[in-house]
């Protein structure tokens, strides 16, 4: 797999910046339709005219390549893509038959599953990304916290930047009165749990979730609410949030407004971490298996398309459109061609911000969903301890590789996919310290991984 080089991503903002959008975007279409596409065999499919939902992150495009180079197509599927308002809506309008399945934040079927929210039977078969998200502060926090930052020899911020570096600037907004404000996107978003995550990691509670409690806010040194992606700048630019954890490309969107900076990645959060999910109620699978199953196929090429490196200019044509994202090219080639921008002017190499393929990051293992629960269960959402048992049992209803497994193999058929590409694995990855904190993650172990944490709810020992 290609890497993407300094030298690379500065060709390609040279090259955005004098096509400009609509000349770009002719570009991109003159160059996919010269494109050779190997048509794929199609299923008996039960359900062709298919509606999905998505909400406008980049990390919603295998969806949007699906469609514009003809991967539904060529399974027999006429998909409509429709943008959502926000993440409840996309929730409720996939669990009401409106949608027919949609890019989803990964906590939401495990939720829907748990007993936190609105409780459904969902499925998914596919996780649509790595990575993605980021940490954004005001430009009056930042300038705060700079001075507790190590710096480089050539005076750069050492990354990662971790919470211990806001600590002291939460602390004199407290002393003065100013509760200390964020934005995440959803309670049981990844952003969620990344902020509360990178915060605790420093000793910084980020609250807890009760009854009486559904903000979260209970015992909270740092108030989290939730804002919608796209209104994250202009609310941060207003002041009602001192910063916010949130996909691409809104934290870039603070670094081209001038009114924020990005202060860490969920990258270097978790290496590697598993992002959104494209989600089915259990109903339609089972109504629709052939169909659910094309679904997965269309999304499983789209996925390794997206991580061809000389894809990615094309992908950010598409994802500009009003259609889609919406934004301005430039700020979506900051991320989704291997780089990532701090302050402004300081731009650095970061190739797996936006992972699509690699990885096998479309495969929904089974570890990476009980990470969500055992999330869920740390801060309260999960009101009462659970055995190892529950939360692997829990998982394996939502969580349906084997319909992965199927799709993949018919790929390997077809010559879009290789043996390679496919995992060997019972669901579950290698334990990891990939954390910021360096805490060891073993999804097998899912009660011993609570109980390690000095900040959270615990579990008790069967």
């Amino acid at each position: 797999m290609k890497s993407y080089s300094i030298i690379s991503s500065l060709v390609l903002a040279a090259i955005l910046v004098a096509c400009g959008g609509s000349n770009y975007k002719n570009v991109v279409d003159q160059e996919l339709a010269d494109t050779d596409q190997v048509k794929g065999t199609t299923l008996a499919i039960e359900k062709p005219q298919l509606t999905f939902g998505f909400i406008k992150l980049t990390d919603m495009a295998p969806l949007a390549i699906a469609k514009e180079l003809g991967f539904f197509e060529d399974e027999g599927l006429y998909v409509t893509i429709e943008a959502q308002s926000n993440w409840k809506n996309v929730l409720d309008r996939v669990i009401d038959g409106q949608l027919d399945g949609s890019h989803m934040l990964a906590g939401q079927p495990i939720a829907a599953g748990a007993g936190f929210g609105r409780q459904a039977e969902l499925v998914t078969p596919f996780s649509m990304d790595l990575n993605g998200n980021g940490i954004t502060v005001s430009n009056e926090v930042w300038e705060k916290m700079k001075p507790n930052v190590p710096q480089d020899g050539s005076g750069k911020p050492v990354h990662p930047i971790k919470a211990d570096a806001l600590k002291p600037v939460v602390a004199s907004f407290k002393k003065d009165g100013r509760p200390f404000k964020m934005g995440m996107v959803f309670p049981v978003s990844t952003h969620n749990y990344e902020i509360r995550y990178w915060l605790a990691a420093a000793g910084i509670n980020p609250g807890y979730y009760t009854k009486d409690n559904i903000q979260g806010q209970v015992d909270a040194d740092v108030l989290l609410s939730v804002t919608p992606p796209p209104q994250m700048p202009a609310t941060l630019e207003a002041g009602t949030i001192y910063g916010y954890c949130v996909g691409e490309p809104w934290n870039q969107q603070a670094v081209f407004k001038g009114i924020g900076v990005p202060v860490t990645t969920n990258y270097d959060i978790w290496k590697n971490n598993p992002e959104k999910v494209f989600v089915m109620t259990k109903s339609f699978v089972e109504q629709y298996p052939n169909t659910a199953l094309a679904v997965t196929k269309a999304l499983i090429r789209a996925g390794k398309w997206l991580d061809e490196a000389d894809n990615r200019a094309k992908a950010v044509g598409i994802l500009s459109q009003s259609a889609y994202v919406g934004a301005d090219s430039i700020v979506i080639a900051n991320s989704m061609t291997g780089t990532f921008e701090f302050e402004k002017g300081d731009k650095r190499e970061m190739p797996d911000f936006n992972v699509f393929f690699r990885y096998h990051a479309t495969y929904p293992f089974y570890s990476d969903g009980i990470w969500f629960l055992t999330q869920m269960r740390r801060w309260g959402q999960i009101p009462d301890s659970k055995p190892a048992d529950w939360y692997h049992e829990t998982i394996k209803n939502i969580y349906r590789p084997d319909i992965w497994e199927k799709a993949a193999n018919l790929l390997v058929e077809e010559g879009h996919l290789s043996t390679e590409d496919i995992p060997t694995t019972d669901g579950y990855k290698a334990a990891t310290a990939d954390f910021i904190d360096g805490t060891t993650y073993d999804g097998r172990d899912p009660v011993g991984y609570i109980n390690s944490f000095s900040i959270g709810n615990k579990d008790e020992v069967q």
